[in-house]
Formats: structure tokens, sequence, C-alpha cells
């Protein structure tokens, strides 16, 4: 076979290669789970929060001047409006709170996303970060990092890799008795990697999806409580672990 005949199926051959593997990105980062379409009947907006919608996030701004705050990273592939319930029912009791937009819905895409949102609100002398699953994994990451900033991390149906067992921020891990998603046997093992500061909160009956308003995951356990209750369950939770720090 002639040399120039070659080279030109070999590049068909990785142009056809990068094609695929192209398609099949943009059709797995276009798959996501989309907030519920009842959300506005179920949770309706409230009178005692102002919701700023930003280009990286949506901030819920409490009626009252509030100096503590809550940056909330998304679960992997969840719609960041799925938590606006959650957000908003913290906020209603007196704490600023938002909700990262993360890039194609993936935090591990930008861990870092804390930044721009305490940049933008001077004014909160604490911080405290968490997340869903993966992102309750990538804020613990950020965490790791900048541990001075914050005071402390909730993790929602999530668990740290990162060894934070040396630092002096308290820890909240929240997860339901149904969860289905989140591996035990990783959970577990990684609990070394908790400070000396642990609270862990169990949701009888709560499963994996119910911290958001997206509806049912996959591979999930079938909650035994409403969605609406979940939410508000751990929205007290965390209120009362940011309450008991300061």
């Amino acid at each position: 076979m002639p040399k120039k005949k070659k080279a030109l199926i070999i590049c068909l051959a990785i142009a056809l290669i990068i094609g695929i593997l192209i398609t099949g990105c943009a059709v797995y980062l276009g798959i996501y789970y989309k907030v519920s379409p009842t959300i506005e009947e179920d949770f309706p907006r409230s009178e005692l929060v102002a919701v700023d919608d930003k280009d990286g996030f949506t901030a819920f701004v409490p009626s009252e001047t509030s100096t503590v705050g809550f940056i909330f990273y998304p679960g992997g592939k969840v719609d960041d409006e799925a938590y606006h319930p959650l957000l908003q029912a913290l906020a209603e009791r007196g704490i600023f709170c938002a909700v990262a937009k993360m890039p194609f819905r993936l935090a591990v895409l930008n861990s870092d996303a804390a930044d721009d949102i305490k940049e933008s609100y001077p004014d909160i002398k604490d911080w405290y970060i968490g997340g869903h699953s993966l992102g309750g994994a990538m804020a613990a990451a950020h965490l790791s990092k900048n541990d001075g900033e914050f005071k402390g991390l909730v993790l929602l149906g999530a668990y740290s890799t990162k060894d934070l067992s040396k630092t002096e921020v308290s820890v909240l891990s929240v997860y339901g008795t149904c969860d289905s998603v989140m591996n035990r046997k990783k959970y577990e093992k990684n609990l070394s990697n908790m400070p000396q500061s642990f609270h862990e909160y169990i949701i009888d009956g709560g499963n994996h999806a119910y911290f958001g308003a997206y509806g049912e995951q996959r591979g999930d356990g079938e909650a035994a409580i409403s969605n609406r209750e979940q939410i508000l369950l751990t929205a007290t939770q965390i209120y009362l672990f940011i309450s008991s720090e300061k």
C-alpha cells in the first residue's frame, strides 16, 4: 500500500475515533438529573429570603443581615436548582446560603467554586461549606486546601477522601437509612479522615436523592419519608450544627 494512502487511512481512523469520543462525551454530559417540574408547587418561594441569581452561583439572602454563610456544591450530574428548597429552608433560619453552578454539573471540574462566592460577599465572617454526594467530596477537597477559611463542613450522602483529621474544623455527616447510592464501605473506611469534632445524623427512611428535588435516582433505595420531609429535616440539622459552632 502506498505510504500516502496508508497515512490517509490512519488519519481518517484517528479522526473517526476522536469524533466518537467527542460524541460520547457530549451524550454523557447532556444526560443529567433535572429539577422536579413541580418544585415551585412543592416548595413555594419564601418572603423571608431574597434570591440573587449570579453567573456562577445562586445566593439565598435572609431578610435579616447575616454574618454566617454556607456554600453548597451539588451532586454529580444534578441540576443545581434541585437544591434551592434546602438552601431556602436554611436561609429562612437566618443563614446566608449559595449553591454553585458547576461546569457540566460536575463539581470535580471546579472544586474551587467557593472562592468566587466568598469574594462576592465580604461581609460574611464565618463560612461553612458542604455538598451532596460528589459535591460533598469536592467541598471536602476544597476545604482541605483552605481549612483556615472555614469553620465547618457538611456532607450529605458523602464522605471525604482527603485527610481532615488534623484540622480544627467541625464536620456534620447526614445520610439516610435507605441510601443505596453512597458506598457504605468506603464511607466507613474514610471516617478516619474526619477531625475530632465529627457529628453524624442518620435520617430514618431517607435515601440518596431526596436531599434535592430532582425525583428518583438510579440505583437508589426507595425512601420511607417524603422528599419535603427529608429536605426540611436536613435543613434543621445543618442549622443546629452551625448554631452550635457559634
